[in-house]
Formats: C-alpha cells, structure tokens, sequence
C-alpha cells in the first residue's frame, strides 16, 4: 500500500510545474514538501547551498611526480572525497619549468630550489582544485608535515612517504596562497560549479 501511495505521489509530481522547471502556484494540489521529499532540493527555486561561511573555500592539490609514479592518486583522491569536499577541477599534466617557477617563486633562493625544479619536472603531476569549509586549514592536516618524519601516521605523508625530498603531495598553505595557485594552474573554465548530492546532509542543521 505504501509502495502504490508513493509510486501515485511521484506520477502525480511528474505531471507538476515542478518537472518543468517552474515553480508552481498556490493553489497547486502538490505539496512543495512532497517534491522534495522524492527529488531533493535542486529544482528550480530550491537551492542545496548552505548559508554557512566558508563552505566554497577552494584549495589545491597537487599530486607530485613521485606520487603519480606510484600509483597513488587514487588514494589521495579518496581520502578528500571521503572527507567529504567537493572535486571542482582536475588535470594531468607534466608541468612547464616557467609554471613551476612562479609556484615555487618564494624558493628560489633556497639551496635546494634547482633540484626541487629537476623533481617536480621529471613525470607528470596531477593538480586538483578542492571545494569546501575550511579546505585549506584541514587538507594541510590531512597530508601531514613537510618533513616524513615528522607527520603523523593517518597522513598522507605519514603513510605514503620517507623522505622530505620525496613528499608526495602539495596542498596550499594559505586562502590567499590557494587563490594564487588556483589561478595559475586553472583556467576559469576548467572549474566546475555544481551541486552536491549530499551537500545539504554534510553542512546543513
């Protein structure tokens, strides 16, 4: 019985304005409430983005060359989206020494900046672009110390690498410095602005 009754709900909502993307009138026979109970919230007039600050707070990450060699990017991948961040941009690429050098522009001085450049140039990277509340603090977390020895395990870094020279990962350190980074490695248009099935389940009370 409940079966037929939800089965007769959802035919009836189909024949809705609802399904035509307009909102109905107040002397409609559907229950906005009904709608949403067997569609969500992502038709038009509904909205699934919550009024939390920071929830679009986007950060990078970046896979290195040492990390795609062994076949960890699946891995990292999962443990972001597991987190529960949203992916809005990724790319492989193997990235030009100019581009690198303004990612690494505060190095340059640093002994060990022309080996960092032989590194990171030596196999393709894979950049992704991390959307969500306070991303850049926790994906810092997330990877662990710069130094392998020093991260904890449960990191990125703590269960993946050994040495400093051979880290991984990157992730942005700052707000600032992920706008930054994002603008170097993505264009506008290779960022994705869509809606989360479980955004409202994630952030909203």
């Amino acid at each position: 019985m409940v079966q037929f009754q939800r089965c007769w709900l959802k035919n009836l909502i189909l024949q809705s304005p609802y399904c035509r993307g307009v909102l109905p009138s107040r002397e409609s026979s559907i229950p906005e409430f009904a709608f949403c109970l067997l569609f969500g919230h992502r038709r038009a007039g509904y909205s699934t983005t919550s009024g939390i600050l920071g929830v679009r707070e986007r950060t990078l990450v970046a896979v290195k060359p040492d990390g795609v060699q062994r076949r960890l990017v699946g891995q990292i991948t999962q443990r972001f989206e597991q987190k529960g961040f949203k992916l809005v941009g990724l790319k492989m690429l193997q990235a030009p020494e100019e581009q690198l050098s303004q990612h690494y522009h505060e190095l340059r001085r640093k002994p060990f900046y022309p080996s960092l450049l032989h590194y990171m140039t030596s196999g393709p990277i894979v950049v992704m672009v991390w959307e969500g509340y306070n991303v850049v603090r926790t994906s810092r977390i997330m990877i662990g110390d710069t130094n392998p020895v020093e991260a904890q395990a449960g990191t990125v870094r703590g269960d993946f690498s050994i040495h400093i020279s051979r880290n991984v990962v990157h992730a942005s350190d700052s707000v600032e410095g992920a706008q930054r980074e994002i603008q170097l490695w993505f264009h506008r248009k290779e960022l994705m602005d869509w809606d989360c099935c479980d955004h409202s389940s994630t952030y909203q009370i």
